[in-house]
Protein backbone atom coordinates (compact mmCIF):
# COMPACT_ATOMS: atom_id res chain seq x y z
CA UNK A 1 0.00 0.00 0.00
CA UNK A 2 1.42 3.21 -0.87
CA UNK A 3 2.40 5.30 1.87
CA UNK A 4 0.87 9.16 1.95
CA UNK A 5 2.74 10.77 3.62
CA UNK A 6 1.48 14.57 5.30
CA UNK A 7 4.17 16.94 4.00
CA UNK A 8 6.76 17.72 1.72
CA UNK A 9 10.37 16.86 3.27
CA UNK A 10 12.17 20.05 1.97
CA UNK A 11 9.91 22.67 3.06
CA UNK A 12 7.11 21.05 5.51
CA UNK A 13 4.38 22.42 3.31
CA UNK A 14 1.11 20.19 4.06
CA UNK A 15 0.08 17.49 1.60
CA UNK A 16 -3.41 15.92 3.17
CA UNK A 17 -4.23 12.56 0.67
CA UNK A 18 -6.56 15.03 -1.61
CA UNK A 19 -3.54 17.25 -2.59
CA UNK A 20 -2.90 17.65 -6.22
CA UNK A 21 0.73 19.59 -5.75
CA UNK A 22 2.47 16.17 -4.38
CA UNK A 23 5.17 14.15 -5.83
CA UNK A 24 6.91 10.70 -4.76
CA UNK A 25 9.55 8.72 -5.94
CA UNK A 26 9.39 4.86 -6.17
CA UNK A 27 10.90 4.71 -2.15
CA UNK A 28 7.42 7.06 -0.95
CA UNK A 29 9.86 9.87 -0.36
CA UNK A 30 7.37 13.44 -0.47
CA UNK A 31 7.65 16.18 -1.88
CA UNK A 32 5.74 19.45 -3.07
CA UNK A 33 5.42 20.22 -6.67
CA UNK A 34 7.41 23.48 -5.93
CA UNK A 35 10.22 21.90 -4.49
CA UNK A 36 10.53 19.16 -6.62
CA UNK A 37 10.47 21.46 -10.12
CA UNK A 38 12.11 23.60 -8.39
CA UNK A 39 15.29 23.10 -6.21
CA UNK A 40 15.00 19.06 -6.55
CA UNK A 41 15.36 19.44 -10.36
CA UNK A 42 12.81 16.59 -10.93
CA UNK A 43 14.98 14.10 -8.64
CA UNK A 44 14.75 13.09 -5.31
CA UNK A 45 17.59 14.11 -2.86
CA UNK A 46 17.46 11.04 -0.80
CA UNK A 47 17.72 8.18 -3.64
CA UNK A 48 18.30 10.22 -7.14
CA UNK A 49 15.14 8.75 -8.66
CA UNK A 50 12.62 10.71 -10.76
CA UNK A 51 9.90 12.35 -8.83
CA UNK A 52 5.74 11.44 -10.34
CA UNK A 53 2.83 13.07 -9.31
CA UNK A 54 1.41 11.31 -6.14
CA UNK A 55 -1.42 9.50 -7.01
CA UNK A 56 -5.01 11.00 -4.93
CA UNK A 57 -6.68 7.65 -2.87
CA UNK A 58 -10.11 8.09 -2.67
CA UNK A 59 -11.91 9.44 -0.06
CA UNK A 60 -14.04 5.99 0.37
CA UNK A 61 -10.56 3.87 0.71
CA UNK A 62 -8.93 6.23 2.85
CA UNK A 63 -10.98 4.66 5.46
CA UNK A 64 -9.66 1.28 5.29
CA UNK A 65 -6.31 2.39 4.23
CA UNK A 66 -5.90 5.83 5.67
CA UNK A 67 -2.90 8.17 5.18
CA UNK A 68 0.32 8.09 7.02
CA UNK A 69 0.39 10.83 9.69
CA UNK A 70 4.15 10.57 10.34
CA UNK A 71 6.20 13.71 9.13
CA UNK A 72 9.14 13.61 7.47
CA UNK A 73 11.13 16.92 7.51
CA UNK A 74 14.42 18.17 6.63
CA UNK A 75 15.15 20.58 8.98
CA UNK A 76 18.54 21.50 6.70
CA UNK A 77 16.56 22.12 4.07
CA UNK A 78 17.28 19.93 0.94
CA UNK A 79 19.97 20.23 -1.23
CA UNK A 80 19.61 20.98 -4.89
CA UNK A 81 20.35 18.35 -7.77
CA UNK A 82 23.80 17.67 -8.41
CA UNK A 83 24.93 18.99 -11.72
Amino acid sequence: MLDLRPNCECCDRDLPPEADNATICTFECTFCTECAAGKLGGYCPNCGGNLVARPIRPVAALARYPASTKRIFKAEGCPPKAA
